[in-house]
């Protein structure tokens, strides 16, 4: 591991937090607007169409009004992907129980999309019927099939679903290897090909070692059970810090535990939450960020020959705007500032700003949160989030969904409501960003106790959709209206020496002058995973060049393309497909 000079870390942490230590704490919204004025041009509207779809089941996880233990809280993700090959995103969504038993009708959900702006529930179908404490799902071809496979992790036992390609999955998880003899609280996963072998592999982090027969119960007299004087579930803090996982694919249906060997096993110190894998320093090879609870992040620098190393302090991106630990929750990935480079977001606790992460292309993140417009709001828990361009004008915006994590404590403040509003901060274009109000319409301001969410056009119309999962009620839908006139490109991508689902592939863009940067992942948001065909707004622009760097470290690009449509790329094979949609 390479360490900084004498006084580097404090000169940079010093010019990092000082913008924050001279900014006031709260910021007026009419003052906001004259610093940094949002754009005259229309933005997306979002439509709530959740019920009108039939995503209508009920999704169980703790009393909504008293929770007990911290297993109750989290919740869990959701995902839109493509389980039956048919060009059109399903959703999925985990859900959990009640602590004292099992809800009917309690169990994660597939929907399947009949592409008509509707969905079915074929979770039955599907083999897919669970009802448990689920937490974090990850989406990824692990044995290149052809078919997306999911795995799901759980307070408890973490599951392997192989996708059989006839509409249905089969629990392998022992038949795989990936059983654990003992009960973990598994969060993040994400799947990925770190040695280069064309395989996915798999790294699972864990939040917090817990019994509920032994720990401790809400209560004033005990550290860590109670917030500003109210009595509320337990926890990170005083409870267990467990260790995270990496199993390496064998190309035979089964995976091992290299934890040791690769060094990750020796990294406890934190408790994890959403794991991404990307390449952050474009070395060709893939490494791991884990957004943490009330402790420092990780970012597992990858070493290229099997081993990683926890680098997160070292390159920025392990502490807050102050130098503190943060209530990391969600992460999302993308170019914000259209350097070629990817940065990073990651949602935090009540009281605490979204935190925003500059990349320089190198691994090196500098804090820029209050620079860029984010600092003020800090009003409630943020947990799925997403760097996405919602209105196809060229420049990713950012979507954060909230939701208290103890609903005893609206019954004491007001400034504490369990349910929250969903958060657009608009990308003005110049490095900053407005937060929107009524612009985006009323299904934004609505009030949830939600979690996850995931991004994908479910109804293939060129724009980004949002799925939510909310605790304790149905999922939300959100249908993109997305202003006319701005152009879009998908790329979908598929991998023939790198892994088929081509989880890794780091993707750039090129239009009118600019160059975004993005990566497909298997998991990102909070615990969640988005539609693998990435989108790119392209405002104005008709035409662009396509930049594709495979995982298994080959570079290909195209050049002159029309926009508005789905460009297939299969790797060594070039373009396979490029229509317009519907």
């Amino acid at each position: 591991m390479k360490h900084p000079k004498p006084g580097h870390w404090t000169r940079r942490r010093l010019l990092q937090t000082l913008p924050a230590m001279l900014a006031p704490v709260m910021v007026p919204a009419e003052l906001r607007a004259l610093v940094n004025p949002t754009k005259t041009a229309p933005f997306s509207h979002f439509v709530d169409v959740s019920s009108n779809a039939g995503l209508t089941q009920t999704m169980f996880y703790g009393d909504p009004n008293h929770n007990t233990y911290i297993i109750e809280v989290n919740g869990a993700g959701c995902a839109f992907f493509d389980y039956d090959n048919d060009g059109w995103m399903d959703a999925f969504i985990l859900g959990g129980r009640r602590l004292e038993g099992i809800p009917p009708g309690s169990s994660n959900r597939l929907y399947h999309n009949n592409r008509d702006g509707t969905f079915t529930d074929v979770t039955e179908k599907a083999g897919l019927i669970d009802a448990g404490w689920a937490c974090g799902v990850c989406v990824g071809d692990y044995n290149n099939d052809g078919f997306e496979d999911l795995y799901l992790t759980y307070y408890g036992q973490n599951k392997l679903y192989r996708n059989n390609g006839d509409g249905t999955f089969t629990d392998v998880t022992e038949k795989a290897g990936l059983r654990d003899s003992r009960t973990r609280f598994g969060s993040g996963c994400t799947f990925v090909d770190y040695n280069r072998d064309g395989l996915l592999d798999l790294f699972v982090s864990n939040y917090v070692e817990i019994d509920p027969a032994t720990a401790p119960k809400p209560s004033l007299q005990v550290p860590n059970c109670n917030y500003e004087g109210v009595a509320v579930n337990c926890g990170p803090g005083g409870l267990g810090i467990p260790h995270h996982s990496l199993y390496r694919n064998n190309g035979d249906g089964t995976f091992t535990d290299v934890s040791k060997e690769s060094g990750v096993a020796a990294m406890r110190g934190s408790y994890g939450f959403t794991t991404v894998a990307f390449d952050a320093d474009e070395d060709g090879w893939q490494d791991i960020f884990v957004a943490c609870d009330a402790t420092p992040s990780m970012l597992l620098m990858n070493n290229r020959d099997g081993t990683f190393s926890e680098e997160a302090l070292l390159r920025g991106v392990a502490l807050g705007m102050s130098g503190e630990p943060m209530g990391g929750m969600g992460v999302g990935i993308g170019d914000f500032d259209l350097d070629g480079h990817i940065d990073l977001i990651k949602t935090h606790f009540i009281n605490q700003a979204t935190g925003v992460y500059h990349n320089n292309g190198k691994a090196e993140f500098d804090e820029i949160t209050t620079r860029v417009g984010l600092g003020a709001e800090r009003r409630f828990a943020g947990w799925g989030t997403g760097l996405v361009d919602l209105d196809n004008d060229g420049y990713p915006d950012i979507f954060i969904a909230t939701g208290t994590f103890a609903p005893e404590l609206e019954k004491v403040y007001a400034k504490y409501p369990a349910r929250n509003p969903r958060l657009i901060f608009r990308n003005q274009g110049n490095g900053t960003f407005v937060e929107l109000g009524d612009e985006a319409g009323p299904a934004i301001a609505s009030r949830h106790v939600s979690r996850g969410c995931a991004f994908g056009d479910f109804d293939n119309d060129g724009d980004l959709d949002i799925l939510i999962m909310n605790r304790n009620e149905p999922p939300t839908l959100l249908r993109n209206d997305a202003p006319p006139g701005n152009h879009w490109i998908k790329v979908r991508m598929e991998g023939t020496k790198s892994n088929r689902s081509a989880i890794g592939s780091r993707v750039l863009v090129r239009y009118g002058g600019k160059v975004q940067a993005q990566c497909l992942t298997s998991q990102s948001s909070f615990l969640s995973a988005n539609d693998p065909r990435l989108h790119f707004g392209l405002g104005t622009v008709s035409k662009v060049s396509i930049e594709v760097h495979w995982p298994a470290g080959t570079t290909e690009t195209f050049a002159d393309l029309s926009a508005d449509q789905l460009i297939t790329i299969r790797e060594g094979q070039g373009i396979v497909k490029g229509r317009p949609f519907r």
